[in-house]
């Protein structure tokens, strides 16, 4: 009995050690049907928000003279910055391939017009689903809206009064020198913010902060529009600002949602609190509007509302319903006081308030999830109010060298452009209106 239990126990000591030396199967990523589809709307969502979300949020609010004008600058960005992302910004932004001094702050051409990138190939870029992946070429698609729709978002800054051949030029230039880098650092793999620690889910330092300190560079560098006087110009029309306005809200979800890069709770998660924080941004400037103004309005609902997607943008993937609420409450808080009392005092012309709004939601919504990022929605991250103090540090730093970078960039890049071939439209221009006198088109016609 005793040989037939040491041969069993032996028999088994060998079988353990056998399967202990089996070296384990490596999984090789693959390409998810599901996420795959799901990425394709979301990157159409995303397209969505410039065209026509933004569009006619920001075309509503010029005077009707230079509707056209607006829309024109979107469609052109869409075009022209889709063409310079696949030629070479892609590659710039997202390589991470290369070494050497310069790979944590910028990446090289080897994929420059997509080289080496095929349609099968799976994406080197996942958040939550290393097996589970997206074509590599959805996401570089998926990233070209975020591209586009950055300098787009610069457009309310100078709005009626810039020519459109300077803007053209410099909207260029910008996004080569001044977006590509910026996004290098804080969403690729070897990027030094990115190794750092830096959070931001979907944009609000590569894409928020980084546009609205060009915003009011650009606005302080033009100087006033010529018949400004210290405080808003009605909106020729605020229908377009609501329709525009409900699209932004709509697309958002591509935008925030579609960055978790997968069809799973986390995208879930930043659905839900991007429409939460929107939601109570929405709401709280409705009350502002109400107690300081005595009425609400729909321009005022419709910034709110736009002031919580941006705060809520780099936390999206890291915060909890509490935050949301937290961060929609707080930016149209501070947003409506810079809009409603810090331009005034200082006099400077942000005609569609970008910078008050994308700029200074942005810097909010990246300090804020230093606070309150949370593990119950990654494990892997916490901020201050969940023992992670340290967190808010590095986030500091990423939004204060974006600032650095963006405003030095923008102002030398503005300067070359300005001494070329020149950027503020000329006073005759200007009075007769930037649909006529750039475009030779008129966006409303009476018929006698």
């Amino acid at each position: 009995m005793k040989k037939i239990l040491f041969s069993i126990i032996a028999l088994l000591s060998l079988s353990l050690t056998a399967f202990a030396q089996t070296p384990v199967a490596k999984v090789t990523p693959t390409i998810s049907f599901g996420n795959t589809a799901w990425m394709l709307v979301a990157t159409a969502l995303v397209l969505l928000m410039t065209i026509p979300g933004l569009a006619l949020f920001y075309g509503g609010l010029v005077r009707r003279k230079n509707v056209l004008s607006v829309l024109m600058q979107c469609f052109i960005l869409a075009a022209v910055i889709s063409i310079e992302w696949v030629v070479c910004g892609y590659s710039l932004a997202f390589n991470n391939t290369s070494t050497g001094a310069l790979s944590p702050y910028i990446g090289n051409f080897d994929w420059a017009f997509l080289k080496g990138i095929h349609i099968n190939d799976v994406s080197p870029y996942f958040i939550s689903q290393p097996n589970d992946r997206i074509p590599h070429i959805v996401f570089v698609l998926f990233q070209c809206m975020f591209a586009v729709i950055t300098p787009a978002l610069i457009i309310g800054a100078f709005a009626e009064r810039i020519k459109f051949k300077g803007f053209l030029v410099f909207s260029v230039l910008w996004s080569f020198f001044i977006y590509n880098p910026v996004a290098h650092w804080v969403w690729s793999s070897n990027g030094w913010l990115c190794k750092l620690g830096a959070l931001d889910f979907a944009g609000g330092t590569v894409v928020h902060i980084n546009a609205g300190i060009a915003a009011i560079v650009t606005a302080v560098m033009l100087g006033k529009r010529r018949d400004y006087k210290g405080h808003a110009i009605p909106p020729h029309n605020i229908t377009l600002v609501a329709i525009g306005a409900a699209l932004l809200w709509f697309g958002w979800f591509g935008f925030n949602a579609g960055s978790g890069l997968a069809a799973d709770g986390l995208a879930g998660n930043a659905f839900l609190v991007t429409h939460i924080a929107a939601a109570t941004a929405a709401f709280v400037w409705a009350l502002l509007d109400w107690i300081v103004g005595k009425k609400t309005t729909i321009v005022g609902i419709c910034t709110g509302a736009v002031g919580g997607l941006v705060a809520i943008t780099p936390a999206a993937g890291f915060v909890d319903v509490t935050g949301a609420l937290v961060i929609g409450t707080l930016v149209s808080l501070v947003c409506f006081f810079m809009v409603a009392y810090v331009k005034p005092k200082l006099g400077y012309d942000d005609s569609l308030d970008a910078f008050g709004v994308h700029g200074i939601g942005g810097i909010l919504g990246a300090l804020a999830t230093g606070f309150l990022a949370t593990p119950a929605v990654q494990a892997a991250y916490s901020g201050a109010f969940y023992g992670n103090p340290h967190q808010v540090i590095i986030q500091l730093i990423s939004v204060v060298t974006t600032i650095v970078y963006s405003g030095v960039g923008t102002f030398i890049l503005f300067k070359i452009v300005e001494k070329t071939i020149g950027v503020r439209a000329d006073d005759k221009d200007e009075a007769l209106g930037l649909d006529e006198s750039m475009h030779h088109e008129t966006a409303y016609t009476n018929f006698d």
